[in-house]
């Protein structure tokens, strides 16, 4: 694959650096040569610096974190949003405003700004001021959202900046580094390679390398996606088979109790018969006992007497 991808980048032109008198110095370790008046890119270092970048991208997208996508120049903005739509994360492809990161809290309320207007104008209470209120109020909706559309669902910093021509897009750079956010730079032979933390040497005017660029992080973003989906999967298994044996007692449990309940009931007669008040001397007599006379005694004694003789 990477033999492939080397082909399709020299065939887009990734390899043709600046004019050798822009160089910067720092960038001799990933230069293969000088062809004419202009440097040549070594690819070999290009494609271990794409390698590093998707790798990075996967294990901090699978991680739950978002990626902005910065590329504010001409030959830049068309692979910059294609990419991010196609991943479904933030982009910043017009201007970079001072402070999205550092001042993230009023870039959210510009947002909110923008949802309002949004609201305003679906409903018609735009067209229903005067002509020039709506037309400060169109004007004002335009440029929120032709600078903020692209980051509108972004409610929280993101864990990667991506950003083409480190030289152009160095206020975005500073500010991610401030905040300690990592970074992926495509530099080309006139860039500082030490302002960004990953850098992928490239021709930075090639509208298509951009795109082959761009498109190969972008599924490195996705597989990173996935690999949430399936943790999540698997949580979700994992904790229903710990769960499920609870479940199981908890129904036996209630079973018993259920089956236990009945028979308490039915003894309940048994042990009270009824209440009645208690057996007295004087409301239970006792059994009479016949009583001999001492004479009847005397008698019968006699008569056993001469019975005996």
């Amino acid at each position: 694959m990477n033999k492939e991808l080397a082909r399709d980048l020299i065939g887009a032109g990734v390899h043709f650096g600046h004019a050798a008198s822009r160089w910067n110095p720092k960038m001799k370790p990933y230069i293969f040569g000088k062809r004419g008046m202009i440097h040549i890119i070594d690819v070999k270092e290009t494609l271990k610096g794409l390698m590093i970048a998707k790798k990075l991208l996967t294990t901090v997208v699978s991680g739950g974190r978002d990626v902005v996508f910065v590329g504010t120049k001409r030959q830049a903005k068309k692979a910059v949003q294609g990419a991010a739509e196609k991943c479904g994360m933030h982009y910043i492809s017009e201007r970079w405003l001072g402070g999205m990161l550092t001042n993230f809290r009023t870039i959210r309320s510009r947002l909110q700004r923008l949802e309002e207007l949004e609201a305003m104008e679906a409903s018609g209470k735009i067209e229903a001021q005067s002509k020039k209120q709506g037309a400060r109020l169109k004007r004002e909706l335009n440029k929120i959202k032709t600078n903020l559309d692209g980051v509108r669902k972004m409610s929280k910093m993101p864990g990667v900046l991506i950003a083409i021509d480190a030289k152009k897009e160095c206020i975005a750079l500073r500010e991610a580094r401030k905040l300690g956010i990592p970074t992926i730079a495509v530099i080309d032979t006139d860039s500082d390679p030490d302002t960004v933390d990953v850098a992928i040497p490239a021709n930075d005017d090639s509208i298509k390398a951009l795109e082959i660029m761009m498109n190969q992080m972008a599924t490195a973003i996705a597989e990173g996606k996935t690999m949430v989906k399936q943790q999540a999967d698997v949580s979700a298994m994992a904790d229903a088979r710990t769960q499920k044996p609870r479940t199981r007692r908890r129904v036996l449990a209630s079973a018993k109790e259920q089956d236990s309940q009945p028979e308490a009931v039915s003894e309940a007669p048994v042990a009270m018969p009824a209440e009645a008040p208690a057996a007295t001397p004087e409301a239970v007599p006792d059994t009479p006992v016949a009583e001999v006379p001492a004479a009847d005694v005397s008698d019968v004694s006699k008569t056993a007497e001469t019975t005996a003789q």
